[in-house]
């Protein structure tokens, strides 16, 4: 029997922002996600060691980031890319959880502010988020210290920018000691406006709406996202589609069960386990998309995100 919708998490549904794609701009929806996490700061946020903001390289130029240590010595280290359908979130929006990371896997944790559309379009946020990662462990020296243990790990369209990087890494040969991918975007062909596509996946139905994450929102994230609907078939956007995904760093893939984007997750954690990559599949029972973000109101929504970043830090010790 599936559970129903944690009801802490339920009374939380209608203060989030996004929910409106008809009235919805760029720039409402980047107020809109710093205004909620400006609301939190009456509730002081994890406590790690220290954090600093650097530049890292992006695809064009300098990009801005956020160094969370929360220990010396060395350690691993792990590239995160926050959500916001690529349009929205950025450093702050995504605190929180660059913090819970540090402090739970142990881990020097660079957040990286990405070029965002509709000002840089597709695959700009892929570019930038390859060439951070690339760039960090050619500084490796200068981060966590062991180029053994360097990790990908995002949220939503984070979590989506996470997992073309392991694609792109292995491609290079560069070898990540594990994946964490959180909620993510993993099949845009169609712009979740299809209905022959949406078809295949039918949570996009089920959650279509009353989720906090549409899939109305979906279609007006991957408008502004993509220039050209035709680059929905890109595996740059769209890691279910890569030809081949033998040889990816291990995987950690959660989903929400209350969320129109839980089966394209599922989806994509099966054909990874179907081409020989070590993954564990989550499924986030009882919970919403974002609620890696609410673990401070739901107990149910701390623990499951928990669970998750434990096994990406045993993974991460362990080592490519």
């Amino acid at each position: 029997m599936i559970p129903p919708l944690d009801p802490v998490v339920a009374q939380i549904i209608p203060l989030l922002p996004l929910r409106d794609p008809a009235t919805m701009t760029p720039q409402t929806c980047r107020d809109d996600l710093r205004a909620l996490a400006a609301a939190r700061a009456k509730v002081p946020p994890p406590q790690v060691a220290s954090t600093e903001d650097i530049k890292v390289k992006g695809a064009t130029g300098l990009l801005g980031a956020r160094v969370y240590r929360n220990g010396n010595g060395k350690s691993p280290t792990i590239v995160f890319f926050h959500g916001g359908g690529w349009v929205a979130g950025d450093l702050e929006t995504h605190d929180r959880q660059a913090r819970w990371l540090a402090i739970e896997t142990g881990a020097v944790v660079v957040s990286v502010d990405y070029r965002r559309p509709p000002e840089v379009r597709f695959p700009g946020a892929f570019e930038d988020a390859f060439a951070a990662t690339k760039d960090v462990i050619a500084r490796i020296a200068e981060f966590g210290g062991d180029a053994a243990r360097v990790g990908v790990a995002g949220d939503s369209a984070g979590g989506n920018l996470a997992a073309t990087t392991a694609i792109a890494c292995r491609d290079a040969g560069i070898r990540l000691a594990a994946q964490l991918l959180v909620y993510p975007v993993t099949d845009v062909l169609g712009n979740f406006a299809d209905a022959k596509e949406n078809a295949r996946f039918p949570s996009r139905a089920e959650n279509a709406d009353g989720y906090f994450l549409t899939r109305a929102t979906m279609e007006w994230f991957c408008g502004h996202y993509l220039e050209d609907r035709a680059h929905g078939a890109d595996w740059r956007v769209s890691p279910l589609r890569a030809k081949n995904l033998a040889g990816l760093a291990p995987a950690i893939v959660t989903t929400a069960w209350f969320d129109p984007l839980r089966d394209e997750g599922k989806a994509y954690a099966d054909a990874l386990k179907a081409a020989g990559v070590p993954t564990s599949y989550y499924d986030g029972l009882g919970l919403i998309h974002g609620y890696f973000g609410l673990g401070e109101a739901s107990e149910t929504a701390k623990r499951e995100a928990q669970r998750a970043r434990a096994e990406f830090r045993a993974l991460l010790e362990k080592g490519a």
